[in-house]
Formats: C-alpha cells, sequence, structure tokens
C-alpha cells in the first residue's frame, strides 16, 4: 500500500508539474509564469540606466546619457555605430512590442496566439503586407548606405536579444510563453508596413460601387462631392500652379465602373487616424524665430507607438519622437531644421475585377490572356498544423478577394493594386532629415518618401517655412479610383505618376503660417484628380482661423491650441436643431436636456454636459438619416459627417431623410426631434448604470495595453477634454500621441509629451509616467545636449563598449 501511495504522489506531482508549466488554451504555464527566479516577478525592477556595456561590431565607444524622463541621449563617432546603438536601445526598452507589431504586419500572430488570429493573418497576408516589405527591402538595398544602416540597427536589437536572460524577458513573452527571434532588415521594413497600412488613404472603392449601383450616379454625387462646399486647403487657395507642365492622365473612352455587389472587404484602417501640424514663420513669432508644432492622432497604446531618444554623431545631432523598430527621429528637430508629419489620406489603392480562364491559372487582360503568378503562404499556428494559403497575382497585385477567400465565384476575383506593394525608400528620407540642414536638403529627403502619403511640415533657424504633400502619388484620370475598375482594360492601369516636384507644396506662404490637419489638400485649381475621400473639415479651420485671429504667437499659444477643445461641428448644427424641433410635447427629461444642450458653448471641456448630449443626440440622428445604408450582405459606408450636416441644413426635404420602417415621411426637422427624444432615453440609460453625464465620464477615454486582454497593463477613465473632429483629438482610445514644440533658435528649443512612458515594462515607474501630465496639458522641455558632457539633467550613464 504504501508503494501504492509513494507511486500516486509521484504522478500527482508531475502532474501538477505538468500543468503549471504547460499552456492550456488561452490560460499561460502558470509555473514558469510564476516562478520566482524567471517569472512575472523579475519584471518590476526599474531599468539599469548606469554602468558598460559590451557590444560586437561597434568601431568606437558610445555614450548614452538618459535623463529625468528616462529618454536616451546617445552620443556616437560615426553613424553605423550610431544606428546599431538605437537598435539596442530600443530593444532594451522596447523589444516585445517592436516585435509584435511586426507579428500582426506579417500575418503571423497564429504562431504566438494560436487559431484565433488565423483569420487576421489570412487577411494580412492576402493583404500583400509581406510582398510589400519585401519590395521595400529591395529598394533600401539600392542605397548602400541605408542598407548598412538597417543592418547595424538589426545587430544592435539582436546584441541585445543575445544578452537578455530568460529571467528579463518582457512579461509578455513569458504570459504568452515565446521566445523573441533575431531581428532583421526584413522585420524593419514590416513595421514601416504597418504603419503604412495603418495610415493608408482612401479605399472605400468597394463600398462606393455598391452605393453608386443601388444609388445612381446623381445622388451618388450629392452624397460624395469631389470638393465640398466650404474648401479651406492645406496649400492656399492663392496658390499659382502654372509652373505644372505635365498634364494630368486624359479621361479614356471606356471609363465605366464594374456595379458588382460585395458583401465583406478586408479590415480597414480607423479612419479616425490623422494629425495635426503648423508652423508660423518669424515675422508671426513673438520672438522672431520661425515655431513649429506637430500631433499626430493614433491609438492610444502602451507601450506608446513613440520612444523619444536624441542621435547624435560629430556631424548631426537629431531630437524626437522615434517608431521603435524603425531608424532615425521621425518627428522632432535637429540642429538647423525641425519636421513633423500628418496622413494625407490621398486615395493610393484600387481595386480591379479580374476574370480568371476555366483554370484560374490565367487572367483576361486586353482581349488575352496573361499568367497568374502563385505566392504559397504557410501560416504556422500554436499547437496546431500550419495552414497553407495560395494566392494568386497579377499585375495590378494580389488577388485578395477569390473562391478561397469572402467570395464563392470560381472565375472571378479582385485585386489590389497599392502604392504600398510598389516598394519604396521611406527609411532614408527619415536618416536624410534627421542630417538636413535647410529647406533643399529637406526637399531632397523628401523625394524617396513614397507611402503613406504625408503632410511634412518644416521650419528653419534660417527663417523658412513649408509643407510639402508628399508620396508617390498616381496621376489618374478624372474619377479612377472612385469605384470597382474592370481589370481586363489598359486604360484602367495607372498610367503614371505625379512628377515629385509638382506634388502640392508651399514655401513661406504671404499669410505667415502653414497648417495640415488632414483636410483636403488642394483647391479645385490643382490640375491633378484629387478626391474627396473624407478629408477634415472642422479642426483645419480651427487652426487656420486661430492663425488668422492675431499678428504674433507665442510657445503658450502653441499649447492652447495643442489643447484646444473647441467643437466647431456643433456648433454648426446643434443650434439650428435646437432652433428648428417642436419641443411642445417635450417630457421632463427632454426640458431639462434641451436646456442644457441650449447654455453649451460648444466646448468639449471635461466637465461639460453638452459635449455628452451632442454625442448621443448626432449618432442616434446620423444612424437614422443614413438608414438605407444599413443592408444586409453588402458592405457600403455612409456619407461623411460635413455632407450630412450640409444637407440636413439645406436639404431638409431630401428622400434620404425619410425613415424606412415607417409608414410617415419625415424630414429633416422630424429626424431632429425623433433622435433627440431616442437620444434622452439613451443618455438617461446610461446615467442610472454610471454616474454623471459629465464629459470626461462620458467619453471614458483610456489608454490600452497592446493587448487589449490585459486591463491591469492599461490606463482608464483618463482625465482629459477634446473629441473627434477637435483640435485636441482625444476620444475613447486615439487622440495626440506625440505633442511637440519646437522654437527654431540657435540651437532650436522644444517641448514634448505623450500618453505614456518610456518603458515597456509594466512594473516600470516610466511605464506611463507622461500620462497625467499630457491629459492635464503640460509639456517636459527636451533636453536637447549639445556634447556628450554629462548635465545636471543626466540621472544615469551607460557606456557601449566594442569587444575586442
Amino acid at each position: 500500500m504504501k508503494y501504492f501511495k509513494l507511486t500516486l504522489s509521484f504522478i500527482l506531482t508531475i502532474g501538477v508539474f505538468f500543468v503549471l508549466n504547460t499552456k492550456l488554451g488561452a490560460i499561460p504555464p502558470i509555473g514558469k509564469f510564476l516562478n520566482p527566479y524567471s517569472g512575472v516577478w523579475q519584471n518590476e525592477t526599474d531599468e539599469t540606466i548606469s554602468g558598460d556595456i559590451f557590444i560586437s561590431e561597434l568601431k568606437d565607444k558610445v555614450t548614452v546619457h538618459y535623463d529625468a524622463q528616462l529618454i536616451p541621449h546617445v552620443f556616437a563617432q560615426n553613424e553605423r555605430d550610431l544606428y546599431r546603438a538605437q537598435g539596442y536601445i530600443t530593444a532594451k526598452h522596447r523589444l516585445w512590442q517592436m516585435e509584435f507589431q511586426t507579428y500582426a504586419a506579417a500575418g503571423r500572430l497564429s504562431e504566438i496566439i494560436g487559431e484565433d488570429a488565423l483569420s487576421y493573418d489570412r487577411q494580412e497576408r492576402r493583404r500583400g503586407m509581406m510582398y510589400g516589405a519585401e519590395q521595400a527591402i529591395l529598394k533600401m538595398n539600392e542605397d548602400e548606405q541605408t542598407k548598412a544602416f538597417v543592418q547595424a540597427y538589426s545587430d544592435g536589437v539582436n546584441s541585445y536579444i543575445n544578452q537578455l536572460k530568460p529571467n528579463h524577458l518582457p512579461v509578455e513573452y513569458k504570459l504568452l510563453d515565446y521566445q523573441p527571434e533575431a531581428w532583421s532588415p526584413k522585420k524593419t521594413a514590416l513595421l514601416l508596413m504597418y504603419m503604412t497600412k495603418m495610415l493608408a488613404g482612401g479605399d472605400e472603392d468597394i463600398e462606393y460601387t455598391n452605393a453608386l449601383r443601388l444609388f445612381g450616379k446623381e445622388r451618388f454625387d450629392l452624397l460624395f462631392p469631389d470638393f465640398f462646399d466650404i474648401t479651406d486647403p492645406i496649400i492656399p487657395k492663392e496658390t499659382d500652379w502654372s509652373f505644372i507642365d505635365v498634364p494630368q492622365t486624359p479621361l479614356p473612352n471606356n471609363n465605366e465602373p464594374v456595379l458588382d455587389s460585395l458583401s465583406e472587404t478586408i479590415e480597414k484602417p480607423d479612419p479616425n487616424y490623422g494629425s495635426n501640424n503648423w508652423a508660423v514663420s518669424g515675422e508671426k513669432s513673438y520672438s522672431g524665430n520661425p515655431i513649429l508644432a506637430n500631433d499626430p492622432h493614433l491609438g492610444l497604446n502602451l507601450p506608446s507607438i513613440w520612444f523619444v531618444m536624441q542621435l547624435s554623431t560629430p556631424h548631426h545631432n537629431a531630437f524626437g519622437a522615434t517608431l521603435p523598430g524603425a531608424l532615425g527621429v521621425i518627428s522632432g528637430f535637429n540642429q538647423h531644421i525641425s519636421w513633423g508629419e500628418t496622413n494625407a489620406t490621398r486615395d493610393v489603392i484600387d481595386w480591379y475585377k479580374i476574370e480568371f480562364n476555366n483554370k484560374s491559372t490565367k487572367y483576361k487582360y486586353n482581349e488575352d490572356w496573361k499568367d497568374v503568378t502563385y505566392r504559397v503562404e504557410t501560416i504556422n499556428i500554436k499547437g496546431q498544423e500550419a495552414y497553407t494559403d495560395s494566392i494568386r497575382f497579377t499585375h495590378h497585385g494580389p488577388v485578395v478577394f477569390d473562391k478561397n477567400f469572402n467570395s464563392d465565384n470560381e472565375k472571378m476575383g479582385y485585386a489590389m493594386k497599392w502604392i504600398g506593394h510598389i516598394g519604396g525608400n521611406n527609411q532614408k528620407t527619415f536618416l536624410d532629415l534627421n542630417k538636413s540642414k535647410n529647406y533643399n536638403d529637406y526637399v531632397k529627403a523628401l523625394e524617396n518618401y513614397t507611402a503613406p502619403a504625408q503632410n511634412f511640415v518644416f521650419a528653419s533657424t534660417e527663417g523658412d517655412i513649408a509643407l510639402w504633400i508628399q508620396g508617390k502619388l498616381p496621376n489618374k484620370w478624372e474619377g479612377q479610383g472612385k469605384f470597382i475598375m474592370d481589370g481586363s482594360q489598359p486604360e484602367n492601369d495607372w498610367q503614371g505618376f505625379i512628377p515629385q516636384q509638382f506634388n502640392a507644396h508651399t514655401k513661406n506662404p504671404a499669410r505667415g503660417y502653414v497648417s495640415s490637419a488632414n483636410q483636403s489638400p488642394v483647391d479645385e485649381a490643382y490640375p491633378y484628380f484629387v478626391f474627396n475621400d473624407g478629408y477634415e473639415t472642422y479642426r483645419n479651420r480651427v487652426i487656420n482661423d486661430f492663425f488668422d485671429s492675431k499678428e504674433k504667437f507665442n510657445i503658450q499659444d502653441f499649447k492652447n491650441l495643442h489643447n484646444n477643445n473647441y467643437n466647431l461641428k456643433a456648433s454648426e448644427l446643434m443650434p439650428y436643431m435646437l432652433k428648428t424641433m417642436n419641443i411642445s410635447n417635450f417630457t421632463k427629461e427632454e426640458k431639462e436636456i434641451y436646456e442644457i444642450a441650449s447654455k453649451w458653448q460648444f466646448n468639449n471641456d471635461m466637465e461639460e454636459i453638452g459635449p455628452s448630449i451632442w454625442e448621443a443626440w448626432y449618432d442616434v440622428l446620423y444612424d437614422m438619416v443614413w438608414d438605407e445604408f444599413d443592408i444586409e450582405d453588402t458592405v457600403i459606408t455612409p456619407p461623411f459627417t460635413y455632407q450630412t450636416i450640409y444637407l440636413l441644413k439645406n436639404n431638409g426635404d431630401n428622400a434620404f431623410m425619410d425613415i424606412l420602417s415607417t409608414p410617415e415621411k419625415e424630414t429633416a426637422k422630424d429626424l431632429f426631434n425623433l433622435s433627440f427624444s431616442e437620444a434622452v432615453k439613451n443618455l438617461n440609460t446610461w446615467k442610472a448604470d454610471n454616474g454623471d453625464l459629465n464629459w470626461v465620464d462620458y467619453k471614458g477615454t483610456f489608454v490600452g495595453h497592446l493587448l487589449q486582454a490585459l486591463p491591469a497593463f492599461s490606463r482608464f477613465d483618463i482625465p482629459i477634454g477634446g473629441g473627434k473632429n477637435i483640435v485636441n483629438a482625444t476620444s475613447e482610445n486615439w487622440g495626440p500621441s506625440w505633442r511637440m514644440i519646437v522654437e527654431m533658435t540657435s540651437p532650436p528649443t522644444a517641448l514634448g509629451i505623450y500618453p505614456g512612458g518610456q518603458s515597456g515594462n509594466p512594473g516600470s515607474k516610466y511605464y506611463d509616467n507622461f500620462i497625467d501630465d499630457w491629459a492635464a496639458g503640460k509639456y517636459h522641455k527636451l533636453n536637447f545636449l549639445q556634447s556628450d558632457k554629462a548635465t545636471d539633467a543626466i540621472i544615469g550613464t551607460q557606456t557601449l563598449i566594442p569587444t575586442k
């Protein structure tokens, strides 16, 4: 009996050991995760920021000073060492984040998450993310310097990985039970593709095709005009375009769209991703020095999308926000210039209907048949056999939708033409911007930039300000790319690109400032086709009105504008609704809400109730107006906010105002009352469940961990105002991801803040320590060191030493 008990005890011990060290479903191996020597407890220590580190392949030593914000100031003797050190230091603080994003870009999440991610991975493979990264690598390798620096960055990341002990693995690796793999230039290309996808421009061809088929051209043009009736473009209206001598591609004889009906499409980037940037000339500056500002609006995540660094050699000295996984400073400044970006949202994705032969090995083109090429994608799945997907490619691009994915038509498919597949050396643009000294250097640096199209703002110590709308942009015929096109017709191909020098731009405009906020880049006078793919129409007018309001601006003015909560959108519709409504039959609750709304001054400040009323009311109203777009098994998108408001105020009897589910024929006035009553009910329900209707509570801004299933690693209930279409564009989980203000003194002086912290370790005090100041509209001075000599601002120094 005692032997039986001994055996049973031994079996149970082995069983417990197995369970604790085995991943069961979504549960991590608890034993490994809680191990006191190598588990999560080892991640609670703060980062080491002093001492010597030995790294192979360095030519000279590199000095890294850390200031009180945990910002590394990297001083190298040559550029190759600089970017090797950047790779090492970034990996030290953000390894899991930078690698996880490349897994997402490559369609490899199934390897670490399991079968639940398979659909996402298939989508990304069919989107051509891996293919695009491979084309980018080919382009980068054409420039020997870029190739060398990207490889040096990879070597630096790998130096850190190779020194990393299991107990110091970032906690997410322990939680998901996998190991980091070697970094490579391809991963840097994938990170840049991740950003290219996130900021992809107009891609509503399929949705617009369905709308055109259902409503006809006249009604479509009413709902989706190329230009709104109010246009306050990025490039001033008075710009003379007569220097452009390459014409727009002429309209072909056969340009009829394909009116097929599609029920699904791939996941799209968040349309709210945008940004603000601006610069004022010395004439409009309080000090006589140009001042520049940038605040990209992206997802609010932990770890933050940005990692702030100073990168210096004897020949250049750059400071600002970097992207973990990419080289150089993306939004920042050096001793001579400053720069920043906003999304240009240009339409560089088109869809083509493809007709296959009986064997699906060829596709019709120009009354002939061309061979398809195949790309076999093997998707490894954690704990299961790999999944293999065979994707056909045409000269247009990958056939995303076919009989194997979101379609059941044997002989038809839909191919995506995307500038992201062409390949470009975007990395060189930022490497060169980091070293630029004047306007000409800035323009030359932009020449290599391909996608996603961006509005690059610029200011210099020489006194110049400028803004270029930069990207490789197809020279389309009028209307090309709005709808699905026939892939067999050569005239539907992109016939060429707008020459670089004719991309819209302005230098030292007479008004004394440049700005962009994702609005229309130009007005109708620009001689190339520009389609309104949802351009911003509110933030841009608030910004431009601000800079037209007085002669001089100082740093506090810039801070105030970054944190401006004025809701221009609400101000242009709510008074009209309040005045137009019939209030004679209001309930007590409706009267109370109406009174509050009537007194609101259209500022989305935290303690205001007006913004909550507006948000609830407009959401219901918008859905009522566009109920015709709620169609089962048909992917379709309703009109943009500005045009919706325009129609409500100027075309209130339009048939679109009628609610399909009711026998009555409603007008805009009826919808105001119906939507208001429904909104009041929704607000009262929310209030009963959550408490006050204050905007800060109703909006509920949070900064979430990249793994959304980890609330313990996230920050909720952030005390901040703002909202959609507001300069302070803070909504629930996206908004100003990096606020920067640079005055072009010699050397420049700068402020910066972002909603996160420098560390990717949830156990570090530097993980989210910027969030409270960011929410309060505060800034941190950026300590722009002019040499590697330590100052009082430095709290620790590490020296990277070449191994012998």
